[in-house]
């Protein structure tokens, strides 16, 4: 059988003021064509199909046609929840998406058996056995226990992910047939980007791989950049399916077809996913501007704009940089969306004092004022849920 796997999708999202409903329209209408040409029996979307736990209504509407398209070629779709995701916006759905073909888990259950899904090949005759497993929480796995440090906390949370998922493949390897599992955690080596944040905050640092019991493949997410944990080829993230940061614009975004047979594994491909919103970030003097966006601004197709990043490698102050910068890209087809300086160049407590708000997003600004405080790790988990939910609002009521 064929399972497409990706992940951290991010409905929803904001970039810089910019939407990206046009890119995520196409991302699904070529998912769908992929569906038709590569025969795939099940999708896997490993966590964080929304960007909020308060997805605005187009996001939902993207949801709604994503899983029809999926219903109408008669594919499989399994919803796991991220970190970015509500389990009650995502389980407030469930049931009537289960009746499309469309199974969703957003939390741990409270029988493993609720956790465990049969995959079906176009004959509908059960080829692996998944075992479905979301963004876990401490509080989903955990009892809080006074007086321990951060190093007894997170070796508790790694140990009850372990025990977590050992149950799990338990149950499935029982069923005889291969076993697939999921996940939406960051694991040790792994090569994360600057919209990756972490989510376990001090309970956990990062998974390791010894602690995966021996599936056939482990399907994962949280991480934007597709790769191979610890080079092996059955653990993967097959990484965002469109750049969330300017430091992902480089990336090619791919999505995983994972093939299988009765023995297991039989071949992982990586399949390319087209670019659809170009972006860039250039690193140069303000005299050399014009020069590099053009070189990039050639190859835009009729209609299609620029997205771009400007770093400047000048630190020294400039009281008309923007009319400067702006008379740069003047009738080029670009959106500047930020512009800031090489804080590389310039060390400590220096480079902080040459840093405006301007040069930083609201996200950096947030994050840094909840590293000056020292708060609790559920405190601390609660305040950026409660953060990121507020951005939604307010974005949803303009």
């Amino acid at each position: 059988m064929r399972i497409l796997h990706t992940s951290d999708w991010h409905l929803g999202q904001h970039f810089m003021g910019k939407t990206r409903q046009m890119e995520h329209q196409a991302l699904i209408n070529w998912l769908l064509n992929q569906v038709t040409e590569l025969e795939v029996d099940a999708v896997l979307i490993a966590g964080d199909i929304f960007d909020t736990g308060t997805p605005p209504s187009y996001a939902r509407e993207l949801y709604n046609q994503l899983v029809l398209g999926m219903k109408a070629r008669q594919c499989q779709l399994m919803v796991l929840a991220g970190n970015h995701d509500s389990v009650a916006v995502l389980e407030e759905s469930q049931a009537l998406l289960g009746a499309l073909g469309t199974q969703v888990v957003a939390t741990v259950a409270d029988n493993n058996e609720q956790q465990l899904f049969s995959l079906f090949n176009r004959d509908h005759k059960a080829e692996a056995t998944l075992c479905a497993i979301p963004f876990l929480r401490p509080r989903d796995l955990l009892q809080s226990e006074a007086g321990q440090d951060g190093q007894q906390k997170q070796l508790s949370m790694q140990a009850a992910i372990s025990e977590h998922y050992q149950q799990l493949y338990d149950a499935a390897k029982a069923r005889g047939l291969p076993v697939v599992m999921t996940g939406h955690l960051t694991t040790v080596g792994a090569s994360a980007s600057e919209s990756v944040r972490e989510i376990y905050v001090g309970s956990l640092e990062a998974f390791p791989t010894s602690a995966f019991p021996a599936a056939d493949y482990i399907a994962l997410g949280h991480i934007h950049r597709p790769q191979k944990v610890g080079g092996l080829e059955h653990i993967r993230y097959s990484g965002s399916p469109i750049p969330l940061s300017f430091d992902e614009a480089r990336q090619q975004k791919q999505m995983l077809l994972v093939e299988l047979n009765s023995q297991g594994l039989s071949g992982v491909t990586a399949i390319d996913i087209p670019l659809f919103q170009p972006l860039a970030s250039i690193g140069c003097d303000v005299s050399d501007i014009r020069s590099q966006v053009s070189d990039l601004v050639v190859s835009l197709e009729p209609g299609q704009r620029l997205w771009l990043e400007l770093v400047l490698k000048s630190q020294h102050y400039l009281s008309d940089l923007q009319t400067r910068v702006a008379e740069q890209l003047d009738g080029l087809a670009v959106d500047l969306l930020r512009l800031r300086r090489d804080r590389q160049q310039s060390p400590g407590i220096a480079r902080q004092q040459q840093e405006t708000l301007d040069e930083l997003n609201p996200e950096e600004v947030f994050a840094r004022r909840l590293a000056s405080e020292d708060l609790d790790d559920e405190l601390n988990f609660a305040l950026v849920e409660r953060y990121q939910a507020t951005l939604a609002e307010l974005k949803e009521a303009k």
